[in-house]
């Protein structure tokens, strides 16, 4: 078995990392203070590849792998939270269900600018009172000549005030369960599409997230991704990559964390040396470099997984699961370090722990990646 990076993978890895550190990191405190989204990036992000990584170059791509998705998002993230995850709503959640569903003119009219990063997207699915639950859609789509109207709220929907493309779930027949599901790729800028005022967060607070309302939204039969009462099985499948791509969030957030912990305990003194000489502290970091180290292996089966076009649905929950609290934990230990320092917002380490806590809820809360491991591992064993 091999476990370091290929020699392509490391060289996108440093140059995505120098990058990260010279634009987004300096920045990053200022973004989350004053809420605000750095959507001028984004041509740079897409400058690099970055916009549509695993995108093939024949639809505006970089035309690499989910591991070089990875990877990056690790760097994006360790910069700046809010904007790892909007390059994470735009690769795993907007561009893969078109480019797994998608006809050739869906591609040719959302996919390619989406990859080349002149548009960005958003994914709806959760609604005011359908958060876990996803099979229970309330926004519905009615038969309406060739096409279909759309009727409903979705709510917590990153990107949404600043996209340009939603792909959005509704229900065609509640009589159906989730078989009566359909998804639609279209424009945000159709008539009666409209997004509510930005919600105010605790953390990623400058990623840029809303409620979106459905006013009578007349679509052709050209905006359905897949067929009528397919929409379940796009958004499950959309979502078990999208995992991948929060673990690697969630990474990101912790190793800065971590990084930034060590350095403050070889720099603070205390009983007349380096705090990083006291046992209390040299076991708060390493436990903290172990659960890395272990994030890291499980988020990068999972996306070598999804590569070999093998069954990855598990292994994506265990990676997200394990990622996202571990990030909880490790930025609470480093913010412990950095002692009072560590609650000012002059130190980072508050931003890392108030980041780290969205990891857990979005894109599958840490409840349900246990149910879909408990149910994949029960399968398995025939039970």
């Amino acid at each position: 078995m091999h476990f370091d990076l290929s020699e392509d993978h490391r060289l996108l890895q440093e140059s995505v990392r120098a990058f990260a550190r010279a634009k987004i990191l300096p920045h990053a405190a200022s973004f989350d203070r004053e809420g605000h989204f750095p959507r001028a990036l984004l041509g740079e992000l897409a400058q690099m590849g970055l916009m549509g990584v695993y995108v093939p170059e024949d639809y505006g791509g970089a035309g690499l792998d989910v591991l070089a998705y990875i990877v990056a998002m690790e760097e994006l993230s360790a910069a700046c939270a809010s904007v790892g995850v909007t390059v994470s709503v735009q690769n795993s959640l907007t561009i893969d269900p078109i480019q797994t569903f998608g006809t050739e003119p869906q591609k040719r009219r959302f996919l390619v600018p989406l990859a080349q990063g002149k548009a960005i997207g958003c994914f709806a699915l959760s609604e005011p009172g359908t958060g876990s639950d996803a099979a229970n859609q309330q926004t519905v789509c009615v038969p309406d000549g060739d096409g279909w109207i759309l009727n409903g709220t979705k709510n917590f929907i990153t990107n949404a005030p600043i996209a340009d493309t939603i792909v959005v779930f509704a229900m065609s027949d509640k009589s159906l369960g989730n078989r009566g599901i359909c998804a639609f790729v279209l424009d945000m800028r159709t008539p009666g599409v409209s997004c509510a005022p930005k919600e105010h967060k605790l953390g990623i607070r400058a990623s840029p997230c809303s409620s979106v309302i459905f006013e009578d939204v007349r679509v052709g039969p050209d905006a359905m991704l897949g067929r009528v009462g397919e929409g379940f099985k796009v958004a499950m499948k959309t979502l078990d990559g999208g995992r991948i791509g929060i673990a690697a969030q969630a990474l990101g957030i912790a190793r800065q964390a971590y990084e930034e912990a060590l350095q403050y305990a070889q720099d603070r003194q205390a009983f007349g040396a380096p705090i990083s000489a006291l046992q209390a502290i040299q076991h708060k970091l390493a436990d903290m470099a172990m659960e890395l180290d272990a994030a890291r292996l499980l988020i990068h089966r999972a996306a070598w997984l999804k590569d070999q076009g093998q069954p990855f649905s598990k292994e994506a929950a265990m990676a997200k699961l394990y990622a996202s609290e571990m990030a909880t934990r490790v930025t609470h230990q480093a913010l412990q370090v950095h002692g009072g320092y560590g609650y000012l917002e002059d130190f980072q380490a508050a931003r890392h722990s108030r980041d780290a806590r969205i990891t857990e809820i979005y894109e599958g809360t840490s409840e349900i990646q246990r149910l879909v491991v408990a149910a994949a591992t029960l399968k398995e064993l025939g039970g």
